[in-house]
């Protein structure tokens, strides 16, 4: 009996076949995907460690910076300032200068340029690297205020500036009584009704320079009357608490007159219709003056 031919082309019995069921598969390990989600996971570390790179340098500038002693303050600009010199500005701020720019506590140093009676406001700010600009408004004295023997600088606002002194001669500035008074503890004290009268007294002059120019003498004692003298005259004048400009002017236009008739005027009280003159040696009812 013949052998059956062997299938040529067919491999052994030894191999093995894989079968061909469709139910077969391999592991679904799916590499694309794998391989997307390594190339993301890289990215975002090396942009985590890009950005931890960036913070570090950031940090590391800051403190390079924080510890140079380029940004130490080594210049400071002081504008506005006019009765106060700079360096009378430069004593107030004398720890300034060699602080750290960045460091220093700028509103610590207006308050403390506020102390002086000389300094209404006051702003700072830096300018990189190294300076400090100081923009200081002064206050305006108005008058001088008198208390007893000593004379003092106030302003608007019934802020005593500084003892009036030598340096002051050119201030040409009435003297007002009656705006200070010293209580029993010593201390000075100003009057701000007082104050707003003179101040209301001296803005109604502005329009009026001459007469602005003659005013010697302001007393406030009473509030409802303010008496003034003026330079070149020795008559008190009673203006009452308001006209004040209409009631001078009448007063000068009548002073010819009034020198005729009067030696040695004492006082002219010019609040009513009438003018009433007070002279050496006289009544005033002896003194009566219609008006024109």
């Amino acid at each position: 009996m013949s052998a059956r031919p062997a299938h040529r082309g067919l491999p052994s019995t030894s191999g093995v076949l894989a079968p061909a069921d469709r139910h077969f598969r391999r592991p679904d390990v799916r590499p694309g995907r794998r391989r997307r989600l390594g190339q993301r996971l890289w990215q975002a570390a090396r942009l985590s460690g890009g950005a931890l790179v960036a913070a570090a340098a950031v940090l590391w500038v800051g403190q390079a910076v924080l510890g140079s002693s380029l940004l130490d303050v080594d210049r400071v600009i002081v504008r506005g300032n006019h009765r106060l010199s700079a360096a009378d500005v430069d004593a107030l701020l004398v720890d300034l200068r060699g602080r750290h720019i960045l460091e220093v506590n700028l509103t610590q140093y207006e308050r403390r340029l506020l102390e002086s009676p000389w300094i209404a406001s006051v702003t700072l700010w830096r300018l990189l690297p190294s300076t400090v600009e100081v923009s200081v408004v002064e206050r305006r004295p108005i008058a001088t205020a008198r208390l007893g023997d000593q004379l003092y600088l106030i302003d608007a606002a019934g802020v005593i500036v500084d003892e009036f002194g030598p340096q002051y001669r050119d201030l040409d500035l009435p003297i007002v009584d009656g705006l200070m008074r010293r209580p029993g503890d010593g201390a000075s004290i100003v009057d701000p009704d007082r104050v707003a009268l003179t101040t209301r007294l001296l803005a109604s002059l502005e329009s009026r320079p001459d007469l602005t120019r003659r005013l010697s003498l302001v007393d406030t004692t009473n509030l409802h009357d303010v008496v003034v003298l003026l330079d070149g005259d020795t008559a008190l004048l009673h203006l009452g608490d308001g006209q004040f400009v209409e009631r001078l002017t009448r007063y000068l236009e009548l002073a010819p007159a009034l020198g005729e008739s009067f030696v040695d005027i004492d006082y002219v009280d010019l609040r009513f219709e009438r003018l009433f003159v007070k002279a050496a040696g006289r009544a005033e009812a002896d003194a009566v003056v219609r008006r024109p």
